[in-house]
């Protein structure tokens, strides 16, 4: 299992580094990226989330359409990367995603749609 190892072992790395540019750690908004994403505060960050997606969704369809299929996974690591930011704004870490998607493991996406479905009635939020 030395491919996940490495990739949660990166995953950490970076999420250490976006930990320490916290301004609340020391980072300053002046001299670092992440420093100012978090000091602008969420808004901020969130918006990134959302052009980075879309940044996603056009390169894949470039790809369909004969694009180097790098440009991809260039995007796709920006999304990784403002979505690191706001889990580590809000406490969370990889570890907290990849536990999620273990949890999910061996599950039907269907099923486990269905079922996120059947609790929101049950707690009133659908």
């Amino acid at each position: 299992m030395s491919a996940p190892d490495f990739s949660q072992d990166a995953l950490a790395r970076l999420a250490a580094v976006i930990e320490s540019r916290k301004p609340a750690n020391g980072g300053d908004p002046d001299k670092s990226y992440v420093s100012r994403l978090l000091h602008k505060g969420p808004d901020s960050f969130l918006k990134k989330i959302g052009e980075e997606a879309t940044e996603v969704v056009m390169a894949a369809k470039d790809v369909d359409h004969g694009a180097d299929a790098s440009k991809l996974v260039y995007e796709v690591a920006d999304l990784w990367f403002h979505s690191m930011v706001a889990l580590a704004h809000y406490g969370l870490s990889p570890l907290d995603v990849v536990t999620e998607l273990e949890r999910r493991e061996g599950t039907s996406g269907l099923e486990e749609k269905a079922l996120r479905k059947a609790q929101a009635r049950e707690s009133g939020q659908a």
